[in-house]
């Protein structure tokens, strides 16, 4: 069977627990179709880029599904009717990921930037100017 993962955006007055009673809806839209739902994440109520439908803000989750065409179209369907659904994505993949997602892991410190947007350089001598002169005269 196919790998599908799609992503669902919930309305923002929705609580935590009832938008992840929609992710085991459609979860079980899937398995009644013959698939099985590999994992399900819940990112938490984020920000949106823009207004939809009067909001500002929504409960993101995803889905990693292995399951067949037709059924993922059931579930799609049943997506577009629900009222408490803002936007939702399918996109079909290659293999099937049952780690966490980037949205799920923790970033470290080390993963940031440096302020500045240079690595300092120790050997250098420290700084910009480092006593060498361009004018000749040194």
């Amino acid at each position: 069977m196919p790998y599908y993962e799609s992503v669902l955006i919930a309305r923002q007055d929705l609580s935590n627990q009832q938008a992840e009673a929609l992710a085991e809806k459609f979860a079980g839209v899937i398995t009644n179709g013959g698939g099985k739902v590999a994992k399900t994440e819940y990112w938490g109520l984020k920000s949106l880029a823009y207004r939809i439908k009067k909001n500002r803000k929504g409960h993101y989750l995803q889905l990693t599904i292995d399951a067949p065409a037709a059924t993922v179209q059931e579930m799609e369907r049943q997506m577009r009717l629900n009222e408490d659904l803002l936007r939702h994505l399918t996109l079909r993949t290659d293999e099937l990921d049952t780690e966490p997602s980037v949205m799920m892991q923790k970033p470290s410190r080390d993963d940031r930037p440096r302020r500045g947007g240079f690595e300092r350089d120790d050997n250098f001598g420290g700084g910009f100017g480092g006593g060498f002169s361009d004018r000749g005269d040194a």
